[in-house]
């Protein structure tokens, strides 16, 4: 059986993901032409996704009397992804910055996959809310991709 602890230090480390995936999608958003309305929007459609997940996994840490970070997980690579993300809008490739937007669904969508592992150690609602996270992050995921697809066929 899983201790409360990890499955503390597994939603923590969720809150971290989405903490980059706000920061990455931020960064985007800076580096992106004003004019690129579209990809404003679905970045910042992503940033509220990710909003909602931490305030979701933030009160399951609290029900299991655990403390939430705050932080981002800058030692790994999810958090470097979205680092680069904004030089690929500076060289005005849409194309690669979706690439590296896609890249950090991926990260994403891996660590919730990782986390549903010890989904038996977990309670229901728990488990509910990470497979419910994941299929939002799927749809994101995948909205991204068509973007990135998209412009891939267009240049």
């Amino acid at each position: 059986m899983i201790r409360i602890e990890e499955i503390i230090s597994n939603l923590n480390d969720l809150v971290e993901i989405n903490n980059d995936r706000i920061r990455g999608y931020e960064k985007a958003i800076e580096a992106v032409d004003p004019t690129d309305v579209d990809l404003i929007q679905v970045f910042s459609k992503m940033i509220s996704n990710s909003r909602s997940h931490i305030q979701e996994l933030s009160q399951h840490v609290l029900t299991l009397g655990g403390e939430v970070t705050k932080g981002t997980t800058a030692s790994g690579k999810l958090f470097r992804t979205w680092m680069d993300i904004k030089s690929a809008f500076s060289a005005d490739d849409r194309t690669s910055a979706l690439e590296l937007c896609e890249s950090g669904e991926d990260a994403a969508l891996k660590a919730y996959k990782e986390a549903l592992k010890s989904e038996e150690g977990l309670t229901v609602e728990t488990a509910q809310l990470l497979q419910s996270q994941r299929a939002s992050l799927r749809v994101d995921h995948d909205e991204i991709k068509a973007l990135r697809d998209l412009h891939k066929s267009v240049s």
